[in-house]
């Protein structure tokens, strides 16, 4: 069953020992602003999955991120989130990993739920299986009187 939060409400997740990002909801509009992002739309075709995901990742999370815990500079002073920091933190391997299994996932495993069904991308009927038994025999004419 697929459950509504009406609340709205931004939410906290742990991301890596220490570390949590409070994030907005999941929403279309930011899934559309996301992949309407330039820094998305300019990852070449040739680029691998990963690249384009780690592209994907960080333009959501500099929409996303609304405050964080546990994240600080270089002399270990607590700093806020801005463009440059959530891409630095997404750049460390488990915490992009905790990322997109935490947020990313829910959203994506909805949109491939959706797609669990849709019609084939080469026509009506290919890559379909018939569904009906073959005929035993011919098939009789009616007569005509």
């Amino acid at each position: 069953m697929l459950t509504l939060d009406l609340t709205n409400a931004p939410r906290w997740h742990d991301l890596a020992p220490g570390v949590r990002v409070q994030l907005r909801p999941l929403t279309t509009a930011l899934m559309v602003a996301t992949r309407a992002d330039p820094e998305v739309e300019v990852v070449p075709e040739e680029a691998s999955d990963e690249e384009r995901a780690m592209a994907f990742a960080k333009a959501l999370a500099r929409r996303a991120v609304l405050d964080w815990e546990g994240v600080g500079d270089a002399d270990g002073t607590p700093i806020d989130p801005s463009p440059e920091a959530i891409d630095a933190l997404l750049d460390i391997w488990p915490v992009f990993e905790a990322f997109q299994l935490t947020y990313v996932s829910k959203g994506l495993l909805l949109e491939q739920e959706k797609n669990a069904s849709a019609p084939s991308p080469n026509g009506n009927s290919a890559g379909a299986q018939d569904t009906a038994k073959p005929a035993k025999g011919r098939a009789r004419t009616a007569l005509r009187g």
